[in-house]
């Protein structure tokens, strides 16, 4: 038996925005909480929101307290302004960063009992479902309006928390593309590959089944067609919204089959030195692909070159392997994403604790092959 969970409702499309006061008033909310960062409410994105509710009795506060590694005192802090701002309802408006905030406070909101946030570490099942909320990304890579995680750092220990619970999926995700045209190129690739690697590794994970590779399969065919437009012209509507469509797709799909050590050796590049969640996953994407094509996903790397419009009809599954790294490899360079760990500033010494801390990480379990701490120092050294 398999199960899968949702969203209650989802609008998708340029404008959807528009639907949402009217979503507001149908369940009498008259006070609402916008969660976001700076970096949207200075480019212009929150008021494309807000100005829905122009002229109508709703009462909205903003929090903007959000780092891009979002950690356990941007949660308290948001708590604590859900408080005193006696919203009945949370937005979220931002990437990955902001929503996963927004789920970690509409989470602990009703669930008193998880108010040191670090209790919420790992695969926890809450008792209630968290508190009314709405995500509206602005980013087209990590799918988390559509997930049943949420990742939050810890910064005593050093550690990005991944956080897996059903009942902290927004019920409502509201994908509006004209929220994502000012993404800077960088963002748009970056999230846009992590994207995609939630799409490869939500296709060979130990959990994967035919429902969720229809998921997996649909987005890689998408990203590999329009992430380069998108990133080429911000302003080519038809890629932000099937990028927007893409990453919405995947995270139906990864939500809820897992993924892989390519997010676990993520994971801790976050939480110790700050990267980019995306930019991480980029890098290591190609050298984790080559490592788990010895596992019984093998067969899979066929549909993976497919998506990228290989013909694989007359080769070997070697060699379709072959073919799906170097498309996606391809594709990195394209977008300009570093290579190396190195690039990043990641030296040797860091290496080791880097490899605990992915080997400890949730996501490992999912992997297709089985893996060990010294074969992920392994795969991290080679991309020093």
């Amino acid at each position: 038996m398999e199960r899968f969970v949702f969203n209650e409702c989802v609008y998708l499309g340029s404008n959807s925005r528009s639907c949402l006061l009217n979503e507001l008033e149908s369940k009498n909310y008259s006070k609402v909480l916008f969660v976001t960062d700076k970096t949207i409410i200075n480019n212009g994105i929150l008021d494309k929101v807000t100005s829905v509710l122009n002229g109508s009795n709703i009462e909205y506060f903003v929090f903007d307290d959000i780092k891009p590694n979002p950690t356990v005192e941007n949660v308290t802090n948001g708590l604590q302004a859900l408080n005193e701002s006696s919203a009945q309802v949370i937005i979220a408006v931002g990437g990955g960063s902001v929503i996963d905030t927004a789920k970690a406070i509409a989470v602990v909101a009703t669930n008193k009992e998880h108010k040191d946030i670090i209790s919420l570490d790992g695969a926890v099942n809450t008792k209630n479902r968290c508190y009314p909320l709405i995500a509206m990304p602005t980013t087209a890579g990590t799918a988390a309006e559509a997930t049943i995680n949420y990742v939050i750092t810890d910064t005593i220990r050093q550690k990005k928390m991944v956080c897996v619970d059903p009942n902290d999926i927004p019920y409502m995700a509201i994908i509006d593309a004209e929220l994502m045209k000012t993404m800077p190129k960088s963002i748009t690739a970056s999230t846009g590959m992590d994207a995609l690697t939630h799409a490869i590794e939500s296709l060979i994970t130990k959990s994967a089944n035919d429902f969720s590779d229809m998921f997996a399969i649909q987005a890689i065919k998408t990203i590999a067609q329009y992430l380069y437009p998108a990133y080429i012209d911000g302003n080519d509507m038809t890629a932000r919204e099937k990028m927007a469509f893409a990453q919405y797709v995947v995270g139906m799909g990864f939500s809820n089959v897992g993924l892989g050590i390519c997010h676990s050796m993520a994971h801790p590049l976050g939480g110790r030195f700050d990267i980019a969640h995306g930019v991480a996953n980029a890098v290591l994407l190609p050298t984790v692909m080559e490592y788990n094509a010895e596992s019984p996903s093998k067969p899979k790397y066929r549909i993976i070159a497919e998506c990228f419009g290989v013909e694989t009809k007359n080769l070997t599954d070697d060699e379709c392997v072959v073919e799906a790294i170097n498309a996606v490899k391809k594709l990195s360079k394209q977008l300009n994403i570093p290579q190396t760990l190195s690039e990043l500033g990641i030296k040797k010494q860091d290496i080791k604790q880097l490899s605990i801390d992915a080997y400890n990480d949730i996501c490992t379990s999912g992997n297709p092959r089985s893996t060990s701490p010294e074969a992920i120092q392994k795969l991290y050294e080679s991309l020093i």
